[in-house]
């Protein structure tokens, strides 16, 4: 089985396969070769599984040699109605693995609870995978049912891998497309309505002090802690100054106070040039281009997409 032409050892950056199974016992006999594979090289195994199939896997490997190199990757949570936001997560989980151990295989697996209306959530995914974890010697197979319940599932997985994984071999993808492009085509979408806000203000570049004093009136109103207080006027701040900057003479600040912690959107009239911005951080000499990365790091989800009325960003943060 040729998984990878690589000498063990030898960095690599982001290799990204997509394979195909016609049931759950399938993606097992697939999953094993490559798992197999992957201790072989030396490389420590990250799974993104269902709990089902993780215990599966670990079954079929057995209980020592490769079944001991796995790990779980952490689960999706609350915010997995943002792909931005899963991809970044999993990207600073494996920079972290990557940097102590070196290459590290990841084993993914399509799960139908997070399609959300049309599939297109698995789409945004691995479109800002792609960015977010472009520089890092990750080997990313992502394994997808043959027939999904939505067939954007199936479309946005053979425009966003560059490789795929064939008989064992993984082959050049004709049809993969650059994030940007996949994105193009199969835009990213709104999350959820909210409701009423419980607070909405207009405002312009010299009001943007209003918009901090809001952002803490409602989280300390909330119990966030000091500390995190500072953390999410921070990064409320830093979207409300890229949207009045670059998104025209005004935004909108909307709030809500939820049983989840505190929710903002940021809204205004402007173009996005890039759909997903911030999933990488800037280089140390750019003197622009920090601020969604900072919010970004700072929040519990940051959400980022356009329609005809502009951009709009919505931040969650819990206390």
């Amino acid at each position: 089985m040729r998984i990878s032409g690589n000498r063990p050892g030898t960095p690599t950056r982001l290799q990204h396969a997509a394979a195909f199974h016609d049931s759950p016992a399938d993606l097992v006999r697939r999953l094993v070769p490559v798992a197999e594979a992957a201790v072989h090289r030396g490389e420590p195994v990250a799974l993104a599984l269902h709990p089902r199939t993780e215990d599966a896997l670990r079954s079929a490997l057995g209980s020592a040699g490769p079944s001991s190199s796995l790990r779980s990757l952490s689960g999706s949570g609350p915010d997995a109605g943002s792909g931005q936001t899963v991809a970044l997560r999993r990207a600073r989980e494996l920079r972290e693995i990557t940097a102590a151990e070196g290459p590290v295989t990841v084993l993914s697996e399509h799960l139908s609870d997070l399609d959300g209306p049309d599939g297109t959530f698995w789409t945004e995914l691995d479109a800002a995978a792609n960015v977010a974890l472009a520089d890092l010697p990750v080997h990313l197979m992502c394994f997808f049912p043959e027939m999904p319940l939505h067939l954007a599932v199936l479309h946005g997985a053979r425009r966003n891998h560059p490789l795929l994984l064939v008989d064992g071999e993984l082959r050049h993808n004709p049809e993969h497309l650059r994030p940007h492009a996949v994105l193009a085509d199969t835009p990213v979408v709104a999350p959820e309505l909210l409701g009423a806000p419980d607070l909405r203000l207009r405002f312009r570049a010299w009001q943007l002090q209003e918009v901090r004093h809001a952002v803490r009136q409602l989280a300390e109103a909330t119990g966030f802690a000091c500390e995190r207080v500072d953390d999410v006027v921070l990064a409320v701040n830093e979207v409300a100054t890229n949207a009045v900057e670059h998104g025209g003479r005004d935004g909108e600040l909307c709030l809500w106070n939820t049983p989840d912690g505190l929710v903002c959107e940021v809204h205004d009239s402007g173009e996005l040039p890039d759909p997903l911005p911030g999933l990488v951080a800037p280089h140390p000499s750019d003197p622009r281009g920090r601020g969604l990365w900072i919010a970004r790091q700072l929040c519990d989800l940051l959400h980022v997409w356009t329609d005809q009325g502009g951009t709009h960003v919505r931040i969650r943060a819990a206390p």
